[in-house]
């Protein structure tokens, strides 16, 4: 057992959740199938009323359910399910979407590419449209702090394999932020300045990079996102106005 975890370092998985209970339970089912020995996995519940809680418990006992008892927002809903992660002595945390499919090889490509260099903080994989599984929704991630842009590389484009050198990375997307723990304990966890939601990640992102860690994609790691499934999908003027307020505090 020493040995192994030595090899495969414990990854906590953290899962937050907003009553989106059919969506987490097929995330659950997939992420669970993954060929990674030593990970677990928690369900970090903002609130839910539609029965999530009690459905994932009773589905998944090997699943840790954490009851925020309401809405906390992306950041401090994730920062909960960190602190708990931390406290029971993850090496690394991989935070992902309730609106996902993961190939079984997902973690293992990650970890192992993490192994390859001690300044590695955080990886990210490539990331498709579920809708349209060949298509990039994230591909990697720029920053412009010229034009005050952050972008997802290639997005909309189909997979001609473009894209497919393990390589540094601006910016990581909180959807699959595999984070290294004593990253987390020199830069900190999500700033609540951006609560409910958006530019969090690419926050944590900057501040990762300029405490001397690398950020890097991981293109043979792969998951299929299920782009705004849970909030109903596309822009609505509250979602715009978010995102133009929390990428100027960014800023």
């Amino acid at each position: 057992m020493m040995g192994m975890a030595s090899e495969f370092p414990v990854v906590y998985c953290i899962i937050l959740n907003l009553n989106g209970r059919a969506l987490l339970l097929e995330t659950l089912d997939s992420v669970r199938q993954m060929q990674y020995p030593n990970f677990r996995i928690v369900v970090s519940d903002n609130g839910s009323n539609d029965g999530s809680q009690e459905a994932v418990r009773a589905g998944y006992p090997d699943v840790v359910v954490l009851e925020n008892g309401k809405n906390l927002g992306f950041g401090e809903g994730n920062n909960v399910g960190m602190r708990y992660a931390l406290d029971q002595g993850a090496e690394w945390i991989f935070l992902l979407n309730n609106d996902i499919l993961v190939d079984s090889r997902l973690l293992p490509e990650l970890m192992a590419v993490a192994r390859t260099d001690e300044r590695i903080g955080v990886l990210a994989p490539k990331i498709y449209f579920h809708g349209e599984p060949n298509r990039f929704w994230y591909a990697g991630g720029t920053v412009n702090y010229w034009t005050g842009i952050v972008a997802h590389r290639g997005i909309r484009e189909e997979d001609h394999g473009q894209y497919d050198r393990v390589e540094d990375t601006q910016y990581v997307t909180g959807c699959a932020f595999l984070v290294k723990r004593e990253v987390l304990g020199k830069v900190g966890l999500f700033d609540p300045v951006y609560f409910p939601i958006y530019s969090e990640d690419a926050d944590l992102s900057a501040r990762v990079e300029r405490a001397g860690y690398r950020l890097v994609y991981v293109p043979q790691a792969k998951l299929w996102h299920k782009v705004s499934a849970f909030s109903g999908g596309g822009m609505s003027p509250f979602k715009t106005r978010l995102k133009v307020e929390h990428n100027l505090i960014f800023f």
